[in-house]
C-alpha cells in the first residue's frame, strides 16, 4: 500500500522517525531559506534522502508533497476548506499555510504545471465501466473522476473520485512488482512482437476505410447515391475510422517502451517519463477499475477499491 513521505503507515497514524527530520528541514529551507522546489530537491538528494519508492527527489515530487495538507495533519473538505484530518502532522498547520503563501507569492511566473496523468484514455475506468478523466479538486489537487451523465445521456455514474497521486502510486508499485517477476522481460518482448503485427493490420484497415470514405464522397458528387445515403455511409465510416485510429494509438503505446538493461526497476520507474510509464501500463494491464470509497477524505486505497486487471501476455491483444 502506498504511503506519504514522513508517515510510517498508509493510514498516517504513525510518523516515520527517519523521514520526519528530513521533511521538516525541506519545509524549513523552502519557507525560511526561500528555496525553490527544485533547489529543495537538489539539497535533499545531496543529503542522501530518497522518496518512499527509493527515487530521487525532483521539482515536481517536492511540489506535490508540499501541496499535500496531510503533512500538517489537515485535509480539504468538500468546500475546499482546510480542516483537521484526525491524524498527526509532520509540520504545523501554520507552516503548511506558509508553504501555500510561498506559492502564491511567486505569482503567475510559477504556475503549477498541468498534471501528466498516467491512467487516462481508458486505462482507468469507473465501476460503471465509464473511463475516468483527469480532474483537479476544488483545492487544485490532480485527481480522477467519473463524469456524470450530461443532458444527452453521455457519461457515467459520477460516483467515483480518487486522488491522482494515490491511484498512480498504487498502480506503479504493482507494475514494478510485476516487472520483477522472473521471465517477465521475455514475455514482454513476445507480446510486443504480436502487437507489432496488429499495428500493421490496423494501418491497413485505416487505409481501406479512408478509401471507402473518399469513394462514398465521389459517388455522391457524381449523383450516383442520394445525400441521405451518403450521410449515413459517411457517418458510419467516420465512426469506424475514429475507433480504429484509437486502437492504433493504443497498440503503438504498448510497443513504445524499452526497459533496456535497467539494473534497478524501481529507480527506472521513478525517473522514466510518463509516456514510457503509460506504454508499460498499457502492455501489462487491460484496465484499472476503481470503485467508490466507503468514506470521504480517505488517503488510503481500501481493500477491493482498486482492481488491477492484468493482461495475459501470451495472448496479448490490441483491443481495449
Amino acid at each position: 500500500m502506498p504511503r506519504l513521505y514522513g508517515f510510517a503507515d498508509a493510514s498516517r497514524r504513525r510518523l516515520h522517525d527517519e523521514e520526519v527530520g528530513a521533511l521538516r528541514q525541506m519545509v524549513s529551507r523552502a519557507i525560511v531559506g526561500e528555496l525553490s522546489d527544485g533547489d529543495v530537491a537538489e539539497w535533499a538528494n545531496g543529503e542522501g534522502y530518497r522518496g518512499t519508492l527509493g527515487g530521487e527527489w525532483r521539482d515536481a515530487s517536492v511540489g506535490r508533497l508540499f501541496r499535500n495538507p496531510s503533512i500538517a495533519g489537515l485535509r480539504y473538505d468538500d468546500d475546499g476548506v482546510l480542516v483537521d484530518a484526525g491524524h498527526p502532522g509532520v509540520i504545523t498547520p501554520e507552516e503548511f499555510k506558509a508553504l501555500q503563501a510561498r506559492k502564491e507569492d511567486r505569482g503567475s511566473a510559477d504556475v503549477t504545471p498541468p498534471h501528466d496523468y498516467l491512467l487516462v484514455d481508458g486505462a482507468s475506468v469507473c465501476k460503471c465501466s465509464w473511463a475516468l478523466q483527469g480532474s483537479r479538486t476544488g483545492a487544485g489537487s490532480p485527481g480522477y473522476r467519473c463524469r456524470p451523465k450530461d443532458r444527452n445521456g453521455r457519461g457515467g455514474c459520477g460516483e467515483v473520485r480518487i486522488d491522482a497521486e494515490l491511484l498512480e502510486t498504487y498502480t506503479g508499485e504493482y507494475v514494478v512488482a510485476e516487472l520483477l517477476k522472473p521471465g517477465i522481460r521475455d514475455m514482454i518482448l513476445k507480446a510486443q512482437a504480436a502487437v507489432h503485427a496488429k499495428i500493421t493490420k490496423l494501418k491497413m484497415e485505416i487505409k481501406d476505410l479512408e478509401g471507402r470514405k473518399k469513394e462514398a464522397a465521389t459517388l455522391y458528387g457524381q449523383r450516383q447515391i442520394s445525400s441521405d445515403a451518403w450521410v449515413v455511409a459517411d457517418r458510419e465510416i467516420t465512426a469506424s475510422l475514429k475507433e480504429t485510429r484509437s486502437r492504433l494509438r493504443y497498440a503503438e503505446q504498448m510497443v513504445a517502451f524499452n526497459l533496456g538493461g535497467a539494473e534497478d526497476l524501481v529507480r527506472w520507474w521513478n525517473s522514466a517519463p510518463t509516456a514510457s510509464k503509460k506504454a508499460i501500463v498499457r502492455l501489462l494491464l487491460v484496465k484499472v477499475e476503481v470503485f467508490p470509497a466507503r468514506a470521504r477524505g480517505l488517503r488510503t486505497i481500501e481493500p477491493g477499491r482498486v482492481v488491477l486487471h492484468w493482461r495475459k501476455l501470451s495472448g496479448v491483444s490490441a483491443e481495449r
